[in-house]
């Protein structure tokens, strides 16, 4: 099947430049000029992956971003950002993108990005065919395949990257993960230096798992390691 990408640029020249090169790669490949026009067709048809920019009219980047992941919408984003700060960057990872290019970018590392992207979901997907259906600990099931987490009978939201977070702890019950290697295992290695952001959805998965967040009973702090998921 062909690889559907959906690219939200607004600058013409750039837009019609990444989609050139991409169809040149056998992607087919829809471009939208407005952030709004991106967000109608991404709730609207089926997308291998999203190129977004962040500056957009009518609807930023980040707000796209955080809209889909909200809506369980888990298509691989690659945010396109003119902003080079650490801050900015953090703020997309932690909205729920995949990975990020600051402009300019050469056309030959937006490819390379595109590539390791497809290439980690085809793998979750080929890995996930094996799994066992549920993961259950007391009273907390995960199902995989579904990706619902259920916590005493209810169903709770998670976002993309803390359901993942989440699977790949239970998965390693009692082992102890340094927040690199959670960082590296779930956001991919390029993302080395943002650590905290680990923290942050670790105290996120904490607020809608544990009753008691201070005090956790699935996801454990090991003190100057990192974390781990309670094997007791």
């Amino acid at each position: 099947m062909t690889t559907k990408i959906l690219v939200v640029e607004d600058q013409e020249d750039i837009g019609a430049l990444i989609a050139l090169n991409l169809e040149s790669m056998n992607f087919q490949v829809t471009h939208c000029k407005s952030g709004l026009e991106g967000f109608e067709k991404a709730k609207a048809e089926t997308y291998d992956l999203i190129l977004l920019d962040i500056m957009l009219p009518d609807m930023s980047g980040l707000d796209i971003c955080q809209a889909l992941r909200q809506q369980a919408d888990h298509t691989p984003i690659l945010m396109l950002t003119a902003k080079k700060s650490e801050a900015d960057r953090v703020v997309g990872l932690e909205v729920g993108a995949d990975d990020y290019l600051t402009k300019p970018f050469s056309i030959r590392e937006l490819q390379a990005r595109i590539k390791a992207l497809l290439r980690r979901v085809a793998f979750h997907i080929d890995s996930d065919a094996d799994d066992e259906v549920n993961l259950k600990f007391d009273n907390l099931t995960i199902d995989v395949q579904k990706r619902n987490v259920i916590l005493g009978g209810e169903n709770i939201i998670l976002t993309a990257k803390e359901f993942d977070l989440l699977l790949y702890m239970a998965s390693y019950p009692g082992k102890v993960f340094t927040r690199e290697q959670l960082l590296n295992a779930v956001w991919g290695y390029q993302h080395n230096g943002y650590e905290h952001t680990v923290n942050s959805h670790i105290n996120r998965l904490r607020a809608k798992l544990e009753r008691h967040p201070a005090s956790p009973r699935f996801v454990l702090t090991v003190w100057g390691v990192g974390y781990k998921f309670n094997d007791q």
